[in-house]
């Protein structure tokens, strides 16, 4: 049996995460056997390695090792490309076919992004995980195969099961051992490691000068979410050493070429946190709100004020509108003193009696317009103002106000359609 280090370098796998090579280690230690495996992980972390890496290890690996991925396979034919069919078992089926199972038999098939298949086909598979057998398409005859399966998701086959999309009993067959493939962001030491292999392997492919990331840079890549894993640090590697002139690359150029609507903080759940901030924004916006109608009650009151002279009628009623107001700014915790005014005195300090202002009123001339209303404090009129605003600021670009906003691109275009924007 191969040693970690040597298995590394025969598939080219590179970083020294300890979770990565916990994962390895496994499936070095479960290769002998013909036990099921079930490779769990995000979409671009290298999930494929470790079916090889089985096969590799396993006596089976001078026989077939075939990789099927059952979420490309269209549902009414992935059957017949499984177990194969017979001639004329349906149209188009000019002649008989060997199926993927059959190819197979003494080695290991590969089922990539398995929680795809159909719940008819799931019914084949247990069975052959379970003694064996099999039966073309539109043949009655039984089959025998000896294959190892090692099947792979990016989904969560437990949630699968409770939603009924996916068969209990073929879960539990499959998960005989699980093998879980940390995503990139948890292997931050690795991430400059795997940059540089790949700005080295694209320099020689395009003959160019490799390119070199300054401390700020390398830091930033760090730290940065990398949502699509090692699939996507690759892609921008390349993106990189193609396009940029410069051969040694700054945080600025960095910023400036890596999606803005990534975070710095390795969240392992983005809808959760784009929900927080909108409820964030949400909250915001209410207590303006709230605010702007204090600001209106008060201006309302000192117009009141300006207007009664007489000592009894304010005594009467605007001095209850008085308390009124500054008891409901109390109960709501507002940072307000009304005894800054000399309108209300402070708490446990003896109430004096008002005096109104010993002048003459005949000749002022007051401002006696309207009062505005507050804003509407409908949720919907205060998204469209959010996206309005949003839209403005960036210019009308759309991906940019979704980033800001904290939805996707897709439901920002549905919102400007239905607000006539």
């Amino acid at each position: 049996m191969d040693s970690l280090q040597t298995i590394k370098q025969r598939f080219g796998i590179i970083g020294n995460n300890v979770v990565l090579n916990r994962a390895i280690e496994k499936a070095i230690q479960v290769a002998p056997t013909d036990i099921s495996v079930l490779v769990i992980g995000e979409s671009g972390v290298g999930k494929e390695f470790f079916p090889k890496i089985i096969h590799n290890q396993s006596a089976r690996k001078h026989n077939a090792y075939i990789a099927v991925n059952c979420g490309a396979i269209p549902e009414g034919t992935i059957d017949s490309e499984l177990f194969g069919h017979e001639k004329g078992a349906f149209t188009g089926a000019t002649q008989s076919r060997k199926g993927y199972f059959e190819v197979a038999d003494g080695g290991t098939i590969f089922l990539d992004e398995v929680g795809e298949l159909p719940l008819s086909t799931q019914v084949r598979l247990l069975r052959i995980l379970e003694s064996g057998e099999f039966m073309k398409v539109g043949s009655s005859e039984l089959q025998k195969t000896n294959v190892r399966v090692v099947a792979a998701t990016n989904v969560k086959l437990i949630e699968a099961v409770e939603k009924g999309k996916f068969r209990e009993d073929l879960y539990y067959r499959l998960n005989t051992i699980q093998i879980d493939i940390p995503p990139l962001r948890e292997r931050k030491e690795d991430i400059n490691l795997l940059f540089r292999k790949f700005a080295s392997d694209f320099a020689n492919k395009y003959r160019m000068p490799h390119i070199e990331l300054s401390p700020e840079a390398q830091n930033y890549i760090a730290n940065y979410s990398w949502p699509g894993n090692i699939r996507q640090l690759r892609n921008f590697a390349e993106q990189v050493s193609v396009v940029e002139k410069e051969r040694v690359i700054s945080l600025e150029k960095i910023m400036e070429l890596l999606p803005n609507n990534s975070t710095m903080l390795t969240v392992t759940n983005k809808k959760d946190k784009n929900s927080s901030d909108f409820m964030e924004r949400e909250l915001l916006f209410k207590v303006l709100l709230d605010m702007k109608k204090d600001l209106n009650d008060l201006r309302a009151l000192t117009l009141d004020l300006i207007k009664h002279k007489d000592s009894d009628d304010f005594n009467g009623n605007t001095q209850e509108l008085i308390q009124r107001v500054y008891q409901e700014q109390d109960e709501n915790q507002h940072d307000f003193t009304p005894n800054s005014y000399n309108l209300v005195p402070a708490v446990n300090t003896p109430k004096p009696t008002y005096q109104p202002p010993q002048y003459d009123y005949s000749d002022d001339v007051y401002d006696v317009s309207p009062i505005e209303e507050p804003e509407s404090l409908s949720l919907q009129d205060n998204e469209k103002e959010m996206i309005k605003l949003a839209l403005e600021k960036h210019k009308g670009k759309r991906k940019m106000a979704a980033d800001e906003l904290g939805i996707s691109e897709r439901t920002l275009y549905r919102k400007i359609k239905q607000y006539h924007l």
